[in-house]
């Protein structure tokens, strides 16, 4: 199953039983907008209690680390997610921040029916979806049946060592001002990772927030990677969330195996670790 769909594949989908859609969207107003409108039949996801665990320190894993495998199982059961369910998330930026996260912790999960909506709510909206309000009602089924993440992660000091690897390679997908050390809007230091490179997650996408084809990625990503095989590449951003995007996005090339960096800058600027800012020479 190809990682994304876009609002039109989405539409002949509609009536699949096996089906459930979550929207994954974020921010302060996230619930309340939901309540007042989400695709029809979708169940919703939090980023911060659902998607991550409270971090006790941001030096140890990173602002948003990942919960204990059993409160995911227990909330994939409660959104009436088992493993015959075909899901679709969605957010409102492009599938750039909580819905790629959702999609890169159920595929870790063991999962295999899941898919990023192209262009998020916006685009299904404009492509006609129905649309529902209120609280999401969903049959709960029993915790999903996995006792381990499945998929490659990397932590501080394999992410350390990897980036000073000429046979390895680091990606930071955050926006070039924060990579180059210009401001930093959320972690206490600006800066980079030395030696890891620069290519913001918007290249991911489109000017009308869908996501480049296939083609055009495996494009972009094999001129990157070169002879480094994707097994042997991490992906950071910020917290370990939109790093997720440029993992969707590998996926959708046919890049599969690149590492997440759970802790991202977050973790490593909080430790201690060599910090660069500006470009990489």
């Amino acid at each position: 199953m190809k990682p994304i769909i876009t609002p039109q594949e989405l539409l002949g989908l509609s009536k699949q039983p096996h089906l459930v859609l979550v929207d994954a969207r974020t921010g302060p107003q996230a619930a309340t907008q939901f309540m007042a409108e989400h695709l029809a039949h979708a169940v919703y996801v939090d980023l911060e209690k659902d998607l991550a665990a409270v971090p006790d320190n941001a030096a140890h894993g990173g602002r948003h680390p990942l919960p204990p495998v059993e409160a995911f199982a227990a909330l994939l059961g409660q959104r009436g997610i088992s493993p015959e369910t075909h899901v679709v998330v969605y957010d409102d930026k492009g599938g750039a921040n909580a819905a790629a996260r959702f999609w890169w912790m159920l595929k870790a999960a063991g999962h295999t029916q899941v898919q990023v909506l192209s262009g998020g709510i916006q685009a299904a909206l404009t492509a006609g979806f129905p649309t529902g309000h209120g609280p999401a009602t969903s049959t709960a089924l029993p915790s999903y049946p996995f006792t381990q993440w499945q998929l490659a992660t990397a932590d501080l000091e394999e992410t350390a060592q990897a980036s000073q690897d000429p046979h390895r390679l680091v990606i930071d997908v955050r926006d070039a001002y924060r990579y180059l050390g210009e401001s930093e809007p959320i972690d206490p230091v600006a800066g980079h990772i030395p030696g890891a490179v620069n290519v913001p997650l918007t290249e991911n996408l489109q000017e009308n927030g869908q996501f480049q084809s296939p083609e055009a990625l495996a494009e972009k990503y094999q001129s990157l990677l070169g002879d480094v095989p994707p097994e042997q590449v991490i992906v950071h951003c910020g917290s370990g969330v939109t790093a997720c995007h440029t993992l969707l996005a590998l996926e959708s090339a046919g890049l599969t195996g690149a590492k997440l960096y759970v802790g991202s800058w977050s973790e490593w600027c909080r430790n201690g670790k060599p910090m660069a800012v500006g470009e990489e020479k």
